[in-house]
């Protein structure tokens, strides 16, 4: 790259770092997932690394969670019963991804606290492969007060002992499937006998922590914080679309595991961008995602709670079309 165009891209740079330090002094973080200016600098390009958890917290409103010296506090409570699986998992994510090295004690310490202050989530490496995406970029504390936000605002449900809500989501995503590509979903779901919850569960606890380079994952992650998760549907047939031959060439189950929780980066588009991209192309229907997701669990509550009453019911969900 020359002086002049590395010049120009570093003004650029500190050009987008300004305007979302404006955005963030201007648009109240309660109005930030509904303003156009924030979806437009959003859509525009890359959020500098530079300020990307103070976006991050912003778009969760993560300060107003915040209460000063609650996590220190809370790092002084008695030891939670997953601490070993929380020191196997950490050194392990922090193996296959190097960037996590350097946050293995602050990681240990912002999930000994989050679990000591949510007791009711039960814990899977899913927490770990998050919260530690989230320290690679923030500040400890900013990072747990943000890792609170995105829980209590879209995940928790995905980590209680009941599954309604996967459930749901898994139905949703695969009608959305079948909707952008039959054949794809005729040899998953039904050639391969695969259970939708069994393709959702890896990507939707991690947040694609472990499907996507950082580069990806963070473009993914800047839109997820503003969509919500109509968004997670959009960035699993991104990667259905991106791995589409592999997976038409796949043999087995495993196979198919294999390829759709650790894509190649080559099967990717060219940029973090360009999957951006696509997984806006892709036909979802967001605000009919969510009215049927309010839906459908009422009706897993439903059945559940019923199921002497109307036995088919109990054991057959009516999967809308979105």
């Amino acid at each position: 790259m020359s002086s002049s165009s590395e010049s120009s891209s570093m003004d650029a740079h500190r050009q987008r770092e300004l305007k979302w330090i404006s955005l963030i002094g201007t648009v109240p973080p309660a109005q930030a997932k509904k303003s156009k200016k924030v979806k437009k600098l959003l859509m525009d390009g890359s959020v500098p690394s530079s300020v990307r958890f103070l976006v991050w917290s912003h778009l969760t409103d993560g300060k107003a969670k915040g209460i000063p010296g609650v996590y220190a506090q809370l790092g002084k409570r008695a030891r939670v019963g997953a601490l070993s699986d929380i020191e196997r998992d950490v050194q392990r994510c922090s193996t296959d991804h190097p960037q996590m090295q350097s946050v293995q004690v602050s990681l240990k310490s912002l999930l000994q606290a989050y679990l000591t202050m949510v007791p009711d989530v039960a814990y899977s490496v899913g927490l770990t492969l998050i919260a530690g995406h989230l320290l690679v970029l923030s500040p400890e504390e900013d990072a747990f007060w943000i890792f609170v936000s995105i829980m209590d605002s879209y995940l928790r449900p995905y980590f209680s002992s009941n599954t309604t809500q996967m459930e749901v989501d898994a139905a949703l995503f695969s009608r959305a499937l079948e909707n952008n590509d039959a054949q794809v979903a005729k040899k998953v779901l039904l050639d391969m006998s695969i259970n939708p919850l069994d393709l959702c569960r890896p990507w939707f606890t991690t947040l694609f922590v472990d499907a996507l380079p950082p580069e990806y994952l963070n473009r993914v992650w800047d839109l997820f914080l503003y969509e919500g998760i109509p968004f997670l549907f959009r960035v699993a047939l991104a990667l259905f679309h991106s791995c589409r031959r592999q997976i038409l060439e796949a043999i087995n189950q495993e196979s198919v595991f294999d390829v759709l929780n650790h894509p190649s980066p080559h099967w990717l588009p060219p940029s973090p961008d360009a999957f951006i991209s696509l997984a806006y192309s892709l036909k979802v229907k967001d605000d009919d995602v969510r009215k049927q997701r309010i839906k459908m669990e009422a009706q897993v509550k439903r059945q559940t709670q019923t199921p002497r009453a109307n036995p088919a019911a109990s054991r057959t969900l009516s999967y809308p079309r979105i």
